[in-house]
């Protein structure tokens, strides 16, 4: 079957628009009035982001763009878990960097090109995989469409039942895993052409003849791709892993004719991925002490046999063996093989405990990929029950390809209205932020070293989202403990100042961990605010709350001026409409007049008595 490349592109354009769409829709509402800001799709994209902005700005891998400090042969840093990943962000760092592209305008294409590419890589292997362009271009348009349905998340939430519209296309959350998608289907595709390679004329030639007809160039691809996911996101690349073992699993159980030449070629594979493996490991063996509990790795070994994607798998199963049942197809084929494989990832993944003993926020197989995996054997399984029909090009292909691609395309845009206005007032007051990161970011230019500069910015989402365009360091932001240039207490005592030139008193924090999760998070670590993350979720005990609020309190009775100064502040970030008790700070802290910046005021800080 040959390829008609324009059916792919149809999708991948579909695919690029509701990836670009809350940025669309941000400069259709505002217009003129919009300063250039990237719309995030989700509130973690701003560390992502961070990261990158500092890699354009000539900061080595190791760097911390919210604390300031880099890696240096005088001042070493341990690995982090974007120092680790840090493929995707080369990806958009280095093209930026060569071309002046701005990080709000690399974050935005980003989506855009991920979202087009994952579309053709999917549309390539269903084509092949049914041999048909219009069934191959529905399915493209279904996997991304409905992979937030298949994780039970998104905008069905909303519409059916009594919950929260979020998250949007997670799939597509920049640059994790958006840039690592399009590799982890090319990395699928090539599996199926190492497997669907027709060598059944080699049977009778000498054995050095078939190994020179091995696929080797599929081979060499498949461990690229392969290797591009393990050091872009940990969740895609472990799916990867997975994926490769239940194809092994069900070749060495089911054997189909030829299966051992199967077995040498998909060694090469394995050979191949677990070189790519070693340099991870030795990264990994160098990371922060406190990524583990940052991560929340779980020690467990508790089965987890009741996700959506795991739904949806199930169904893939029960589709295969009616289909044997009626003699659609048999076991041994090639393409049943390797439907059943794909349809075992989702068990794989949320399982894999039971055999290691270690689970990490299983949510994000559930939201970022098993469900994509799980919608991609549900449209291979129904392309394998339809095969004959897709085959003989019957009048019934287009209309109901049509059919299924409208389908999915009207979801994608309900999934976008429903879950981009969850993010609208953040997106709108990011962006009244950014003529102040750009100040900064000029009078940067001026400074010998302005990543140590630190910045207080009483503004949350200001302080979150300032070090994605600016390259002075915050004071505290939500995100700040993510990355390895603090320890635990390092970032705890930061929060602890946040709070005191906030003029809070402990029995206001003690009320504020009863119920503000970003106070839990920030003294506690994720994970004690919700259940979601971990199999090993505790909430916060009254206890707790009581002994770190006297901790606070005896911390702010203590404060002194070497408190104060650790680390200098430089700079002071408010919003001119929401003036805070700034008394606390201006005890220790002379500020200037202040500039007027929008609507906020930027106030340049020096500590009294030097």
């Amino acid at each position: 079957m040959k390829l008609r490349w324009r059916f792919g592109v149809f999708a991948g354009i579909f695919l690029a628009i509701f990836c670009l769409y809350p940025q669309l829709k941000a400069w259709y509402v505002h217009g003129d009035a919009w300063n250039g800001h990237y719309a995030y799709n989700d509130i973690d994209e701003v560390a992502y982001a961070s990261y990158v902005n500092a890699l354009i700005d000539g900061r080595p891998r190791k760097n911390d763009p919210y604390s300031g400090r880099d890696h240096t042969a005088e001042t070493p840093q341990p690995e982090s878990l974007f120092s680790i990943q840090f493929a995707a962000p080369y990806t958009l760092a280095i093209p930026a960097r060569l071309l002046g592209i701005s990080t709000p305008w690399a974050m935005t294409l980003a989506g855009g090109i991920a979202g087009f590419l994952a579309a053709l890589a999917v549309f390539l292997f269903i084509g092949r995989f049914t041999g048909s362009n219009w069934y191959a271009m529905a399915s493209a348009l279904a996997v991304f469409c409905f992979g937030t349905l298949a994780a039970g998340e998104g905008a069905v939430s909303e519409i059916f039942f009594n919950g929260f519209s979020y998250p949007y296309f997670p799939g597509f959350r920049r640059y994790i895993p958006a840039l690592a998608f399009p590799a982890f289907f090319m990395f699928c595709y090539m599996i199926w052409r190492i497997l669907a390679a027709d060598r059944s004329d080699q049977t009778d030639r000498p054995e050095s003849n078939s190994v020179r007809r091995m696929p080797v160039l599929s081979i060499v691809l498949a461990i690229v791709f392969y290797s591009y996911t393990v050091y872009s996101y940990f969740y895609v690349w472990t799916t990867a892993a997975a994926f490769l073992a239940c194809v092994i699993l069900v070749w060495l159980i089911e054997r189909p004719e030829n299966w051992l030449r199967d077995m040498k070629a998909l060694g090469m594979v394995v050979l191949g991925c677990g070189a790519a493996m070693i340099p991870y490991a030795y990264l990994l063996s160098q990371r922060v002490d406190t990524m583990d509990n940052v991560q929340l790795l779980v020690h467990t070994r508790q089965l987890d046999l009741f996700r959506f994607p795991e739904y949806v798998a199930f169904a893939v199963l029960i589709l295969l063996i009616i289909g044997m049942a009626v003699k659609i197809f048999e076991m041994k084929d090639r393409s049943v093989l390797f439907t059943i494989a794909l349809a075992l990832v989702p068990f794989a993944v949320f399982n894999q405990q039971v055999i290691t003993g270690r689970s990490l926020q299983p949510i994000h197989y559930q939201v970022f990929i098993g469900n994509y995996v799980a919608v991609l054997a549900l449209v291979s399984v129904i392309g394998l029950l339809w095969q004959k029909g897709l085959a003989q090009s019957k009048k019934a292909v287009v209309p109901v390809c049509t059919a299924i691609a409208v389908a999915a395309i009207a979801w994608g845009f309900v999934e976008c209205h429903y879950t981009v206005r969850v993010l609208d007032w953040a997106n709108e007051h990011r962006d009244s932020g950014l003529p102040v990161a750009k100040r900064l970011t000029e009078i940067a230019a001026t400074e010998k070293d302005p990543h140590r500069q630190t910045l207080l910015a009483y503004d949350g989402i200001f302080a979150d989202d300032m070090p994605s365009v600016a390259p002075q360091n915050i004071l505290w932001a939500r995100h700040q403990h993510v990355f390895a240039g603090l320890s635990w207490e390092e970032s705890k005592e930061r929060y602890y100042q946040f709070l005191y030139y906030s003029n809070v008193s402990e029995d206001q924090l003690d009320a504020l961990l009863k119920r503000d999760f970003v106070s839990q998070i920030a003294l506690f670590g994720w994970g004690r605010h919700t259940d979601r993350l971990s199999f090993d979720a505790k909430p916060l005990t009254y206890g707790e709350i009581a002994e770190e609020s006297a901790r606070y309190g005896r911390y702010i009775r203590d404060f002194d001026r070497n408190n104060a100064a650790s680390p200098l502040i430089s700079y002071v970030v408010l919003e001119s409409s929401q003036q805070p008790d700034m008394a606390n700070l201006e005890k220790w802290y002379e500020l200037d007049r202040g500039e007027v910046i929008g609507k906020f005021i930027l106030y340049r800080a020096s500590l009294r008595g030097e």
